[in-house]
């Protein structure tokens, strides 16, 4: 009978044992990962077929530049790592001009904002003579330093994706043109009739 205990002891404290030592995934914290945003990543042709995955793309694309936009306008903007930041917001744009990124960071500064998140987002196709541009409207919520909403504001980018060949693959990568465009007026003005 003790032989019993001891046997049922010895599994149990072996299995408690056992499981015991599995190790729990290791959870990345936002600043990490808003660390590690940059536009090196490509993605296959095969996968952009659908329109989903397009949507998915620009909103992942999107919330990078706002989270670095967010964490640029929250620093000092003379530190090294402010230097960093700044040149990983640039590649984000095919040109890579700081005068495409001064009206998002003023409007971040302006407001207070915190943090963002990107809502509802579409994207289009507009043929305008031989091209085609790519446009995506979103909505972002702003947040302040308490995380409260400041608001939700529509924005409008346009954006391209330029071919990448690697290794016998086509793959492109994601560019912004711009990221707060005007959108584009119909032919007819409101009002004029005749």
């Amino acid at each position: 009978m003790k032989s019993h205990y001891k046997i049922f002891f010895f599994a149990l404290s072996f299995f408690l044992f056992l499981f015991s030592c599995t190790k729990e995934k290791e959870h990345m914290s936002d600043l990490e990962i808003v660390r590690n945003n940059n536009n090196k990543i490509t993605y296959p042709v095969t996968k952009m077929d659908s329109a989903q995955a397009i949507n998915s793309i620009t909103k992942q694309k999107i919330q990078e530049l706002l989270d670095l936009s967010t964490l640029y306008t929250s620093g000092n903007r003379d530190t090294e790592i402010d230097s960093v930041i700044y040149a990983q917001m640039k590649s984000y744009f095919a040109e890579q001009d700081s005068n495409k990124l001064s009206p998002l960071l003023y409007e971040l500064d302006s407001l207070k904002v915190q943090t963002a998140k990107v809502g509802n987002i579409t994207v289009s196709k507009t043929i305008k003579g031989n091209d085609t541009l790519d446009f995506a409207k979103f909505y972002v919520e702003y947040f302040d330093y308490k995380n409260r909403s400041i608001g939700n504001f529509e924005k409008n980018a346009q954006y391209i994706l330029k071919t990448s060949p690697v290794k016998f693959q086509k793959e492109f990568k994601f560019y912004f043109l711009d990221f707060d465009v005007k959108p584009v007026k119909d032919s007819t003005a409101v009002g004029v009739t005749k």
